[in-house]
């Protein structure tokens, strides 16, 4: 524990007398440096700011008082846990200082590494900084996610126990960034040597791939991970990298069909559009990403700096490398334009009476022909149940038309679930590639997943991020503020207590019986149940928790009060995406599919196959 967390415990009023230096609150810079000009009674203190206004601030319970400033002396210190008062204007300060002043993107926080996102390339990452790392305590060099990865190394190596990184924070923060230095240590230090083993390699090329499939431009990020991943580095008893596993949770499936404005769908779509003209795409008719309704809606399909064909280069290049075939190459590129082109597949008003209860897709759409042709599927099956749908009765069935909304809108739930039974695909072979047949003595985990999101429209997924982040949250309050003082506490540390938030309120209101996710699943069983009627009870059910509020000004909508932010989420949809229900009649149409990997996609027992493959 850092020397100087122990220091005497002094009363309130021996440390607010005149002269002390306190943190006080401003709109603009959220907190600014004052002095305090006379000594705290007990009832005010008055303080004065830089700029020379007195304030007098009114104390009814301590919470009242402001925040200490730390001595000169300890500003800049690259380990938080060596300031004398550790809380958010302290942090943020010594944040500041260490970032702006000295370009520092690293601290530590004892066990934790902060880092800020610079947003360019830092020429700090090389093998000359990887080998300076190599063999050194935690804290014996400047702040560094090798510093982090060499000490789970380590850790591994010294005590034989299995490890796990877990690298957090809101979305653009870098994480996929960390993540990605951190595996290339460990490929590094754990290699081999010889050409003929380097697995290494291998889990290197599985970043390009599932950057290209699941990765996408944000209005915060140009390259952000729209999935969770967990990669197992698995280690020989000499401790060389033999194997790795990867597990995927929470596909950001509704990217494939919408994008917001000045957002963009999955990098790959633009990479095989800017790549149309190379052979291995031939056959597949693409035009420009502005052709397709699919890359179009985010009206920004150019990312700075960033060249798509190029990128397809290393996509496919990564793909071989990991033991794809060229028919597997040129399998997924069919389906992934296919997808494309489905998009484009127009569902129009019926022509006949009652049209606006049925839909049509026209004789002459360009886009269907394309879509049966890439899929190996019959056109006329596909054009027949993308606007019917079968129902059954007791013991009979019959054929009913789809209105054009609900048809689109079965397009698009089709569109989504091949796109994500490909992407499952593609990290089961992964998986295949990357798998040992030695045994595994120990493994390090690196866990990158989705940050912290609100936008100006938050939906279902932003919910679902939001979630897994305040359980995350928790896990570091767990392990950071409540064991660590448990255990001062037991060894009878004099010590006073670092008050912190606790997140388990919030988690509460989501995964209690009648909290959110509970009423979400039963408004989803209720036959006519809709989004409405389901922020409705919300309303009713959930107003005893502090944690949940209705917004003043609408009434399909429901504001929920994160460790982070208070985020409003938008009712519409949550029961879709929540059901992610595709029509049985489509499935069946694919599963008849020519094509073995399309029909693979969709038979019940390969996919579970996969699934085992994904999570064991």
């Amino acid at each position: 524990m850092p020397s100087s967390w122990h220091r005497p415990i002094m009363s309130t009023k021996e440390l607010y007398t005149k002269g002390a230096r306190v943190w006080i609150k401003d709109p603009e810079t959220v907190w600014k440096p004052a002095s305090v000009t006379k000594d705290f009674d007990g009832k005010t203190l008055p303080v004065e700011d830089e700029d020379g206004s007195a304030i007098t601030i009114t104390v009814k319970e301590d919470k009242d008082l402001p925040p200490l400033r730390n001595p000169d002396i300890l500003i800049g210190e690259n380990d938080l846990t060596s300031l004398s008062y550790l809380h958010e204007p302290a942090v943020l300060h010594n944040l500041e200082v260490r970032f702006v002043d000295r370009n520092e993107i690293y601290t530590y926080c004892g066990i934790v590494l902060v880092a800020i996102n610079p947003y360019f390339e830092l020429q700090i990452y090389n093998n000359d900084t990887i080998m300076a790392y190599r063999g050194q305590n935690m804290g014996d060099l400047d702040p560094h996610i090798y510093a982090v990865s060499e000490e789970a190394f380590k850790l591994m190596e010294r005590d034989n126990t299995n490890q796990s990184i877990i690298v957090s924070g809101e979305s653009g923060a870098g994480k996929t960034v960390s993540a990605k230095y951190s595996m290339r240590y460990f490929a590094s230090v754990g290699g081999a040597g010889d050409t003929e083993s380097q697995v290494e390699r291998r889990v290197m090329a599985s970043s390009p791939i599932m950057e290209a499939i699941g990765n996408a431009k944000t209005t915060r990020n140009d390259n952000s991970s729209r999935f969770g991943k967990y990669i197992e580095i698995d280690f020989s008893k000499t401790f060389h990298i033999i194997g790795a596993s990867m597990r995927t949770y929470l596909l950001e499936k509704s990217r494939v069909v919408f994008q917001a404005n000045e957002e963009r769908n999955y990098h790959i779509f633009y990479q095989m559009c800017a790549a149309k003209e190379c052979e291995l795409l031939q056959g597949l008719q693409l035009t420009e990403c502005d052709d397709y309704i699919y890359t179009s809606q985010g009206n920004n399909p150019i990312i700075d700096n960033v060249d798509d064909e190029k990128e397809f280069g290393k996509t496919h290049e990564s793909l071989k490398l990991l033991g794809f075939s060229e028919d597997d190459g040129r399998n997924i590129y069919k389906i992934m334009a296919a997808i494309l082109h489905l998009g484009n597949v127009k569902i129009s008003p019926g022509s006949g009476r009652g049209d606006s209860e049925t839909s049509t897709v026209r004789q002459e759409d360009l886009s269907l022909p394309i879509v049966a042709s890439l899929l190996e599927v019959d056109e006329k099956n596909l054009r027949q149940w993308l606007c019917n749908k079968k129902v059954v009765a007791r013991n009979d069935s019959y054929v009913t038309p789809l209105k054009a909304a609900d048809a689109s809108q079965a397009r698009d739930a089709l569109a989504k679930c091949i796109y994500s039974n490909l992407f499952d695909w593609i990290v089961f072979q992964i998986n295949k590639a990357l798998k040992t047949s030695h045994k595994v003595n120990k493994f390090i985990g690196v866990l990158d997943i989705y940050g912290f999101e609100t936008f100006e429209t938050n939906s279902f997924e932003q919910f679902c991020i939001n979630y897994a982040n305040e359980k995350l949250q928790q896990q570091f309050n767990m392990h950071v503020f409540k064991l660590e003082q448990e255990e001062y506490v037991k060894e009878g540390i004099e010590w006073k207590m670092i008050d912190f938030y606790d997140n388990q309120p919030c988690i509460d209101l989501i995964e209690s019986k009648l909290g959110v996710l509970a009423l979400l699943d039963e408004e989803c069983r209720v036959p006519k149940g809709s989004d409405k009627s389901w922020v409705d009870k919300l309303y009713d059910k959930c107003k005893k928790w502090e944690h949940f509020s209705k917004p003043r000004l609408s009434q399909t909508a429901f504001l929920v009060r994160h460790f982070a932010d208070q985020v409003e989420y938008e009712c519409e949809g949550f029961l879709h995406k929540n059901r992610d229900t595709v029509m049985e009649e489509q499935v069946a149409v694919l599963k008849a599919s020519k094509n073995k990997l399309v029909s693979d996609l969709f038979i019940s027992e390969g996919m579970m196959e996969w699934t085992v493959g994904r999570w064991v």
